[in-house]
């Protein structure tokens, strides 16, 4: 790439197991790319901790934009097999009251550099909670899903976005977006307040890349010091946080849950299937 003054950009990988990454003039491209369908599970959280960990001490990187390698997932949900082990994983990145997913992901709020979500495909679940624990969301017209599934589930949305909705959409809409379960598409999502813009695909990576680098290119303490107020109005208390995340942990162990994952189980939840791609429509169908 090259800036309109015909200076060319640096560009420098940084290697992880379960995320591509390319840094160009500031913005760290950060690429989810977790076969087969990028479940959140331990290997994605222990490379999230490793890139919040270099991020926060690397002044080279100013925005970090995430992204999916697979074009039907963004981050569906997580692996329902390995709640322990992705949750011990997470454990390793706070203190000693921050062993959580939702937990990890307010530290991906507060992270130093700004960060954006990029929606080509499906997340769901705690893959939508990561969007909104990202600074800012834009989606595709014509690939982004968003749902919260876990009521349909029998279980609870532990990660952020009873917290973030409310703040995000309302008190009514928050409820209708848990309470339903349903998936929303990129319109619908901007319409309410999901994302910040719905763009179609021809357009969509092209006007991130040209935000992104604005705000790379503006004075780092002011942007910094502008994140830091927005988030003291607008984040949640800290222990708000670890009673949803406690909550779902009881509610994944009820009977009434686990007998309702495993029916979705038996229909193919976690591979490419009807199932995964119309999660919405599969909940309302137990």
């Amino acid at each position: 790439m090259t800036f309109p003054d015909g200076e060319e950009l640096a560009t420098m990988s940084r290697s992880y197991r379960t995320i591509q990454t390319e840094l160009r003039h500031g913005v760290l491209w950060a690429t989810i790319d977790n076969p087969p369908i990028n479940l959140i599970d331990e290997p994605f959280v222990t490379d999230l901790i490793a890139l919040l960990d270099e991020t926060d001490t690397d002044g080279d990187v100013r925005v970090v934009v995430f992204r999916s390698a697979d074009a039907d997932f963004f981050l569906p949900h997580v692996d329902v097999q390995r709640i322990a082990e992705y949750t011990a994983a997470a454990a390793t990145s706070g203190g000693p009251d921050d062993i959580s997913l939702g937990a990890l992901y307010r530290r991906l709020s507060e992270a130093r550099p700004i960060t954006i979500a990029v929606v080509e495909g499906r997340a769901r679940g705690a893959g939508a909670e990561f969007l909104h624990a990202c600074d800012m969301r834009f989606a595709s017209l014509e690939r982004a899903v968003i749902g919260q599934p876990e009521v349909g589930l029998g279980t609870f949305p532990g990660a952020g976005s009873v917290q973030h909705l409310v703040r995000l959409v309302g008190r009514g809409r928050a409820m209708q977006v848990i309470l339903g379960a349903e998936d929303l598409d990129g319109r619908e999502a901007e319409r309410i307040g999901v994302v910040n813009k719905t763009l179609p695909d021809e357009q969509l990576i092209a006007y991130v890349e040209r935000l992104a680098a604005r705000i790379a290119g503006f004075p780092e303490a002011a942007v910094r010091l502008v994140k830091r107020r927005i988030n003291a109005a607008g984040l949640p208390p800290k222990e708000d946080v670890h009673v949803d995340a406690g909550f779902f942990q009881i509610l994944a162990r009820d009977p009434a849950s686990t007998a309702r994952m495993g029916a979705l189980m038996e229909r193919g939840l976690q591979e490419r299937s009807r199932t995964e791609l119309e999660l919405g429509a599969a909940v309302g169908e137990l």
